[in-house]
């Protein structure tokens, strides 16, 4: 007997998928470093879009600050745009130290490998 979850449908052209994403050949046994794999990747192109960003806000900022004309709610505003980005940028990076820290201190220094914390507990 099936249940109406395990039975087998047909869901048509509209409904592909976005592919095999390269696990054709993979074992189930693989998933938790697969996800620390998809963990890092995500984190890192965080961190480059926030770097990125910096960039952008910096160059925003010095603009600013040499288009001000001495007026001075102008080089304020400036001086706050430099400032929000590198402090934004500080913390993106501080982030995975502070995540480290955190589980240092709660005992659970494994936090930022999901896999090996996984491959630990006992089924």
């Amino acid at each position: 007997m099936k249940l109406l979850t395990q039975a087998s449908q047909n869901l048509g052209p509209p409904l592909r998928g976005i592919g095999p994403l390269g696990l054709q050949n993979q074992s189930p046994a693989n998933a938790p470093s697969l996800f620390n794999k998809v963990l890092s990747t995500t984190i890192g192109l965080m961190t480059v879009v926030a770097a990125i960003f910096f960039t952008f806000q910096i160059i925003a900022g010095a603009i600013s600050w040499m288009s001000a004309g001495g007026d001075k709610g102008a080089i304020e505003d400036a001086r706050k745009r430099i400032t929000n980005g590198i402090v934004g940028l500080v913390i993106v990076i501080a982030a995975v130290f502070i995540a480290q820290l955190i589980g240092y201190l709660i005992g659970f220094d494994i936090i930022l490998n999901p896999a090996q914390f996984i491959n630990s507990v006992n089924l």
